[in-house]
Order: C-alpha cells, then structure tokens, then sequence
C-alpha cells in the first residue's frame, strides 16, 4: 500500500466531521461585532437619519465652545454647520430691503456669502501652500464650525440694539464682538495648529486672524433694528 493510499484512508470515517460549520468569506465579516455601529442606513428612516446628522453638528459646535481635543473636527468632517451658521448669520447681517435706508449698516445676503465662503476657501489655500497636511474640505469645515461664537456674538448684540442707541452700548457691542472673534481666532488655531510645520504657524494664524475680524466687524457695523 502506497502513502497516498494510507493517508486516504485516515479519514475516511470521519468526514462528515469536517465539513460541519459555517461558510464565510474571508476578510469579511459576517455580521456587526457588539459595540460598533451599523453603516448600512438604506433601510434606516429618515427621521433617525436627520436626527443621527444634527446629533453630530451639535457634538462640532460643542466642541468649538470647548476646544481641547485638537482632531475633533477633522475626524470626520461635514459642511453642514457651517452653512447653517452661514445662512444665519447673512439673514441677521442683510441689509434693510427699504429703498431710504442707505445707512443701516448691513451687506447683501449674497455678500456675506461670498465673504465666508470664499474667504474661508482663500485661508483654506494658502495653508496648503504652506505645506498642510489636512485636506482642503477639513479646513473650511473648521473654519465654518468656528464661526460659532461670532454668531453668538451677532446675537448678543441684536438683543443690545433693541435699547436705545448709546456710546455705552456701542462700546459694550464692540466688547462682545472681539471677545466672539478672539474665541473663533483660538478655537480654529487648536485645530489647525498642527496641520502647519513649526516654523510657519504664524504664516497660517495670521490669514485666520483677518478672516475672523472682516466677519467680527460686519457684526459690530451692522446697526439696522428694523
């Protein structure tokens, strides 16, 4: 009897043994491990979708008012705070569609658009020719989501316009304005701070710095109550 025979022969009465089990395919699971979330949303309602997404722009605008983990908002970035905040902001910024008030203080709609969008897409640019390492979408996504507490600061002092004009009032809507823009200023250096070399922080700060404060003073000029 030859060696091939022999081995042919050790399992001959126990192979139903062997082919007992489940079938899978390598390199893909088959069903969730506990714990981890379920990608697949096709089957998912729309009202879990939409609640799932403002969850998570909620979660980014806390992390702007306390900004202490650095890739928070690189991790998994999305546009969609900062066109809400956007859109806010040029709704409250807009200018009085009366044709006799040409002194309220207040850009076009489309103005401020542009402003945001393409002055966040220019600092966006330059600190990725100077060498960054996080993608262009990232960058306006933390520029956008930073825009937080400027809009915070428009709202404060909507309310402080109510009152009747004063250089008090004035200086205390001029006090809540940089305090909003040097919020926005620190919280977008945390997170962007280390997408730069060490020796060209400052080239990419100061782009941020006048970005911020163009936004901050349309806040502090906008004087239409109407």
């Amino acid at each position: 009897m030859s060696m091939t025979e022999t081995k042919l022969e050790m399992f001959d009465d126990d192979v139903g043994d062997y082919v007992e089990g489940e079938m899978s395919i390598p390199g893909k699971p088959n069903a969730t491990k506990l714990g981890e979330p379920d990608f697949n949303t096709l089957d998912e309602p729309i009202r879990e979708t939409i609640l799932r997404d403002v969850k998570a722009v909620a979660i980014k605008f806390m992390y702007v008012l306390f900004p202490k983990e650095k890739k928070a908002l690189l991790k998994e970035w999305d546009l969609w705070g900062p066109l809400f905040l956007c859109t806010f902001m040029a709704m409250i910024l807009q200018g009085s569609s009366r044709a006799d008030d040409y002194n309220d203080g207040g850009p076009e709609f489309a103005e401020v658009f542009v402003i945001v969008w393409i002055g966040s897409m220019i600092v966006t640019l330059n600190s990725k020719l100077l060498g960054g390492n996080i993608s262009f979408f990232q960058s306006v996504c933390v520029l956008g989501y930073c825009l937080l507490p400027t809009a915070v600061a428009l709202i404060l002092c909507r309310i402080i316009l109510i009152a009747e004009h004063t250089n008090f009032l004035f200086f205390l809507r001029f006090f809540v304005s940089m305090v909003g823009f040097a919020w926005a200023t620190y919280a977008s250096t945390v997170f962007l701070g280390d997408s730069q070399k060490p020796g060209r922080k400052a080239l990419a700060v100061y782009p941020i710095f006048l970005f911020y404060f163009i936004i901050s003073w349309l806040v502090i000029s906008h004087t239409n109550v109407s």
